[in-house]
Formats: structure tokens, C-alpha cells, sequence
């Protein structure tokens, strides 16, 4: 079984996309032989009032139970927007939203301030994981209106201390990994995931020594990045670096406990 712990569908201001509707990424997902893929909107980034991409989200996919079947809706809320627990009371009960993908840096907060403590803590008590992504798109080639500063796995530290019984998705993972002893211990301790869609997913014998085998999981970050990296990672991986069951962990077995499916 193969599962995708991180696509969306929506647009992108800077960047043409293709594949980005649930028709067309399922497609792709025929393609590869992926069975099932965590989705947000990315419109919900850039609208002032995030609710409108969530509606969006939820009237794409209740039009076919296929999608229904095979894509796990993410919302996106910003806890500095008036009614954002209204929003987060409607995505979880009338949406059926599974989860929560938050963007300090596009919305304007530090992700230890109270409203995201408050927000994720909300999601831990109704049993709902939180994503964050260390980098959307590449700054370096990325329109001067975006974003000029990428995450390292660092700026997660704070949420984690501040809510380390909440659980996590860490996804896009582009830039450093490195952690001090006390931090790895946290995040080692933590429910925690990290997709591997992000560049800096190579040296797999490392990461495995430093985290363990069960805190990583396939992830893709279409359609913004090509779809078959993420998994070439993974299937790449010689005898010696990860046997087949291993290798079974990374394409579903850890999410899929981390999901409780």
C-alpha cells in the first residue's frame, strides 16, 4: 500500500500548476500506484479568510466517492482570523476535515504565540494531527512577493515543547535536520512524522540512526514538486540501508498507524 502524506490541490500565485484538481491528481496517483493521499487547498495560504478555501476543499471532493475514498482532507486555518474556532468547530464536525495544516509564515505569527498554542492543543484534544511545512517552494527561484526565509527542522521546536502530546506532520523537509541532544529527545519522544518529499531526505542510514524508522512516511508535495521524487527515495534505498519491511513503513505502515487506520 502506498500513501501520500502530502498533496494538495488549488493554485499557486507565482507558479502555473498542473495536476492540481482531485480528478487530475488522482490520475497521477493511478499513475504511480499511490492508494490514498492527505490533500489541502493551497488557496487557503493566500485567501484573507482561510474558510473560503476549506468550502472549496469540501465541495470538490463530496462530488464522487472516489475522492472521498482515496483523499484525506487537510484544513487550513489561521488562528489570527476573526472566527477561526467557528471555523475549526465547522471543518471538524459539518466537513469531516481529518486534520489541520497551519502557515505561520504566511499568515503572520510565531508559532509558539498563544493562538497556535491554542489551536494545536485543540487539535490534540479531538484527535486531530497538525502539519507544517519547512518550505513551500524554493525562495531562490520564487517571485519577490513571497517568502525569502525557509524553515530548518529547528523552527518546529518550539510548537513541540509548548504541545508535546499533539501530534505531527512535518513535511517539505528542504533545508537543515540538525537538532540538539535535548531537542532530538523531544522530537524522538514526539508522535511525529516527516514526509519524504523534502530534499534534505537522502542520507537515510543517518536519519534512521537519529529518529528511528518509524517517524518518516512517503510524501510527495504535489503538484508543486514532481511527484515520483518522494517515493524514488524511498525505493532507492540499498538492502543495507532499509529492508522491504522498513521500506513497507515508509510507504504506509507508519501513517497508517500514526492515523490510527
Amino acid at each position: 500500500m502506498l500513501i501520500d502524506s502530502n498533496a494538495y490541490i488549488g493554485h499557486w500565485p507565482f507558479l502555473k500548476l498542473e495536476n492540481n484538481t482531485p480528478e487530475t491528481l488522482l490520475r497521477r496517483m493511478k499513475e504511480f500506484g499511490t492508494d490514498v493521499s492527505v490533500i489541502s487547498n493551497l488557496n487557503g495560504i493566500f485567501y484573507k479568510n482561510t474558510q473560503h478555501a476549506n468550502e472549496e476543499l469540501f465541495d470538490a471532493l463530496r462530488g464522487k466517492s472516489s475522492y472521498r475514498s482515496r483523499l484525506i482532507p487537510f484544513a487550513v486555518i489561521n488562528p489570527l482570523y476573526g472566527g477561526w474556532r467557528d471555523d475549526f468547530k465547522i471543518c471538524t464536525t459539518r466537513m469531516g476535515m481529518k486534520g489541520l495544516r497551519l502557515y505561520p509564515q504566511y499568515h503572520g505569527y510565531d508559532i509558539a504565540a498563544e493562538p497556535c498554542v491554542e489551536l494545536v492543543k485543540m487539535c490534540r484534544d479531538n484527535g486531530l494531527p497538525v502539519a507544517f511545512c519547512l518550505r513551500m517552494v524554493d525562495s531562490r527561484t520564487s517571485s519577490w512577493m513571497d517568502l525569502d526565509k525557509e524553515w530548518t527542522l529547528k523552527n518546529i521546536v518550539p510548537i513541540v515543547k509548548a504541545v508535546p502530546d499533539a501530534r505531527y506532520l512535518i513535511v517539505n523537509a528542504a533545508n537543515s535536520l540538525a537538532l540538539n541532544e535535548e531537542e532530538m529527545q523531544l522530537f524522538r519522544k514526539a508522535d511525529l512524522l516527516i514526509d519524504s518529499s523534502g530534499r534534505s531526505m537522502t542520507y537515510w542510514s543517518e536519519l534512521f540512526q537519529l529518529f528511528g524508522t518509524n517517524k518518516f512516511c512517503f510524501g510527495t508535495h504535489a503538484p508543486l514538486l514532481d511527484y515520483f521524487s518522494g517515493l524514488l527515495r524511498i525505493e532507492s534505498l540499498r538492502e543495507n540501508e532499509a529492508d522491504e519491511k522498513t521500506k513497507e513503513l515508509l510507504r504506509s505502515g507508519n501513517i497508517k498507524k500514526w492515523f490510527g487506520l
